[in-house]
């Protein structure tokens, strides 16, 4: 039988409940200067890689169709999953590469909200300091070429049960390869996100919490995924002693505020896809309380330049995908001066 450990960490008293999704209403477009010196709204991306993984994998989308998808569904930009057939940073290492894709991406319209590399060849729990960088090196000239200024890393390897001292010796590795990370990628205005979630190691709310203390750089913060949230707040594949947060995302949210720099959305029950980890759901189908996430986490969501809609693993991403943009422009619109 699993320990369980209830982490007293109370629900905020002004959550309000999800709104149904409407067409986008706000007077103030995304991304725009209001004009009275204030930041702008954040706009709205998506994330490719919902084309690509999953159901996707063994027919996966053109990065020029998902693209075209994007834009005609009213988003304001893309979120480019870093695993071919999706672009590469091998596969675009040249000035004149990256001026092609970049012009393919902006011929729609569409700006780039973040890269999310693979570093599945040195996953930053196990290689040392020189492997791990040789990656996000690639990883930072790729997005110095294309403009981008968020970049997105996990841990790579599953949850798995350690002895003290191996469990001691892996959160260090990872502690200083991201730290190392984050100073590199400072050199070119990236910022180094990590997203946490319950198909990979470090996963349990006092760990997440413990390795955003830690990692020593002002350029280095926490992706908040509201299904992750969700998922890991309810101790899904988190290792002995399981640690369950009683007020869900929203208190996932409360806990980490501080640390979040950047935002993927999508709704969820709780429950894992395939048992590897969160499941994504469309909006309103879910148990996500969404006014009350952006409502905790205040200004930390609300002055972001971007929020991702993140659709992975969803088998009817083409169907329901295109109602995630008004979705969000109007949860943006309702938070935007709450």
């Amino acid at each position: 039988m699993n320990r369980l450990r209830m982490v007293s960490l109370q629900r905020g008293e002004n959550s309000t409940k999800r709104r149904p999704n409407v067409a986008r209403n706000s007077a103030v477009s995304a991304g725009q200067d209001t004009g009275r010196g204030e930041k702008p709204a954040p706009k709205v991306s998506f994330g490719s890689w919902a084309f690509a993984f999953g159901p996707y994998s063994s027919d996966p989308w053109s990065f020029q169709r998902v693209c075209q998808y994007v834009a005609e569904a009213g988003y304001d930009g893309i979120e480019i999953n870093g695993f071919r057939p999706h672009p590469h940073q091998d596969d675009f290492n040249s000035d004149v590469k990256c001026q092609k894709l970049r012009q393919q991406i902006e011929s729609f319209g569409l700006g780039i909200s973040g890269f999310a590399p693979d570093m599945t060849p040195a996953p930053p729990t196990v290689s040392s300091e020189a492997s791990y960088l040789r990656l996000i090196d690639a990883a930072r000239a790729f997005c110095e070429r294309l403009g981008i200024t968020t970049l997105r890393v996990d841990s790579v390897s599953g949850p798995a049960t350690l002895g003290e001292a191996e469990y001691e010796a892996q959160f260090t590795r990872l502690r200083n390869n991201f730290t190392a990370a984050a100073e590199r990628l400072a050199r070119s205005g990236v910022q180094l996100v990590w997203e946490f979630e319950p198909g990979f190691w470090l996963n349990g709310p006092s760990e997440v919490l413990r390795l955003l203390k830690e990692v020593e750089s002002d350029n280095f913060g926490v992706l908040f995924d509201t299904s992750h949230a969700l998922t890991s707040a309810r101790g899904q594949r988190q290792t002995e002693p399981v640690e369950l947060l009683e007020g869900g995302e929203v208190e996932y949210a409360r806990l980490l505020k501080p640390y979040v720099r950047h935002l993927h959305l999508i709704d969820s029950v709780g429950e894992l896809h395939d048992d590897e980890t969160s499941e994504h759901l469309p909006f309103g189908t879910g148990s996500v309380d969404f006014d009350a996430v952006i409502e905790t986490l205040g200004t930390a969501a609300t002055d972001l330049e971007w929020w991702t809609v993140d659709y992975c693993f969803w088998p009817n991403t083409e169907r329901d995908g295109a109602a995630g943009a008004p979705f969000v422009h109007d949860l943006i619109a309702r938070h935007r001066h709450a």
